[in-house]
């Protein structure tokens, strides 16, 4: 039964439910503590005495009490024995809540590089895997664990990636991250501890390189890529101990390595004692042939793999892996313990028993025929709509590079689309210095559907004309 009650001296209104799980305690500390928060109770008013207050509330005067106390402990009253109790002087209401502003729409068809398909995210089997996880987890996974992360999901990933990858996996020597970027960052940090201080990077490439490096203390320097991978001559000259490359599917023009870059780059490594960070990006979806194997498969020892579970799942889960080199694994290991002290555990057995299962391979299977048709809907989009744009990139991942024909400007394309509701990425966000020529469009179509791939190339069909 509730009941309202008011205290005549102070006018003080309580409502205490009876009828309520909550003890009246925890009630009578709520509603005075949310009085005080509100600014209802100001800096220095006078609380009736206990004796008072317990009388009108129908409750014992310990109660109330001990309620004081407890708000005084907390700072929010002041009570000296002799005197009365009062809110704290320095007791301030909680400021209210800025409104935040609407975030603006997107556009409505979004060329978004990177991102998978969201919407074909395997809901039920990342159910059953974590279900399996809670139910199989020993309780001393469920502790601070190896900093590597799960052995479990070490010795599964290893064996997938001597499968699928050709690399030379050895679940001793890997990390479980928090994704790439940090995957990243741990080796930046490991290599500059022992004391290197230049990193070379691919040029076009991710801008977030740069800012991974650039915390870890370490120099990025622009190594151009041509149509058959990084210039390993230009990469000499550079002097850096390290480089991070994306041979299966270059980011963002979607060159392939070849074989004779492959040997000359980890030649390169050899004879500078450098590392070679191989970024496995798109590897699980390439169309016109087989995958590519790693570099770390060739040379274990000179190559740090890198890849995540961003593009095949979904970013969300913000779970990748390093495959160390010998010479790096404990040193990657202890940035990890420092960082973060570990991935999460339940998840990290999630996807052991995803891949274990078979259930991952089965969604990379479901998942290619999907991206191929969409590849093509971007193809004949274009050949439709804008015959004279070239295309290329197209081999593997979800992104192909748009060549923009004539002097078109591609600042101006990007902008003029965005007023149209299609959202366009220029290559000048790729490339160290901004450049915006020649005028190129890093086009993503993984999110996207095929119908609203037509419609996208359609609205902006003049401006690529």
């Amino acid at each position: 039964m509730a009941a309202e009650w008011t205290n005549s001296g102070s006018g003080l209104l309580l409502r205490l439910d009876r009828d309520s799980p909550v003890p009246l305690r925890a009630q009578l500390e709520q509603a005075l503590r949310g009085r005080i928060q509100s600014g209802r109770l100001a800096a220095g008013d006078l609380l009736p005495p206990s004796r008072r207050l317990a009388a009108d509330l129908g409750v014992s005067r310990a109660l109330v009490v001990d309620c004081y106390a407890q708000l005084a402990a907390e700072g929010y009253l002041a009570s000296h024995v002799g005197s009365a109790t009062r809110v704290a002087i320095d007791a301030r209401p909680l400021p209210s809540p800025e409104q935040a502003p609407a975030p603006a729409a997107g556009p409505r068809v979004e060329f978004r590089p990177g991102v998978p398909d969201l919407t074909s995210f395997p809901r039920r089997d990342w159910l059953w895997a974590l279900g399996e996880a809670c139910r199989t987890a020993p309780k001393d996974d469920l502790t601070y664990g190896d900093p590597r992360g799960s052995a479990v999901l070490r010795h599964v990933l290893a064996s997938y990636l001597r499968r699928v990858r050709g690399a030379a996996a050895d679940p001793e020597r890997m990390v479980i991250c928090a994704g790439y970027a940090q995957g990243l960052g741990l080796v930046l940090r490991a290599l500059g501890a022992a004391g290197a201080h230049r990193v070379a990077v691919e040029e076009p490439g991710p801008a977030y390189r740069e800012i991974v490096a650039s915390r870890a203390r370490i120099e990025a320097v622009p190594v151009p890529v041509d149509e058959h991978g990084i210039n390993v001559d230009a990469l000499a000259a550079a002097g850096a101990a390290a480089v991070v490359v994306t041979p299966a599917h270059q980011t963002p023009t979607g060159v392939v390595m070849t074989p004779e870059r492959r040997h000359a780059l980890l030649a390169w490594a050899r004879d500078h004692d450098a590392i070679v960070i191989e970024d496995d990006y798109d590897s699980e979806f390439r169309y016109d042939r087989e995958p590519i194997g790693t570099l770390q498969g060739l040379a274990p020892d000179r190559v740090a793999l890198l890849g995540s579970v961003s593009k095949s799942l979904a970013p969300a889960l913000r779970l990748g892996w390093i495959a160390c080199p010998r010479g790096l694994a404990a040193p990657i290991a202890r940035e990890k313990r420092y960082d973060d002290r570990g991935c999460p555990t339940l998840d990290q057995l999630a996807l052991a028993a995803l891949l274990d299962s078979g259930r991952f391979d089965r969604h990379l299977r479901r998942m290619r025929p999907r991206y191929a048709a969409r590849r093509e809907a971007l193809v004949q989009a274009l050949r439709a709509h804008a015959p004279r744009i070239r295309i290329s990139g197209l081999a593997a991942g979800f992104h192909a590079v748009a060549s923009l024909p004539g002097r078109a400007d591609e600042r101006t394309v990007v902008a003029t689309a965005r007023t149209r509701s299609v959202g366009l990425h220029g290559m000048s966000t790729y490339r160290f210095d901004g450049a915006t020529e020649p005028a190129q469009l890093v086009l993503g179509f993984g999110n996207l559907t095929e119908g609203a791939i037509t419609e996208g190339i359609a609205a902006i069909a003049d401006l690529l004309r």
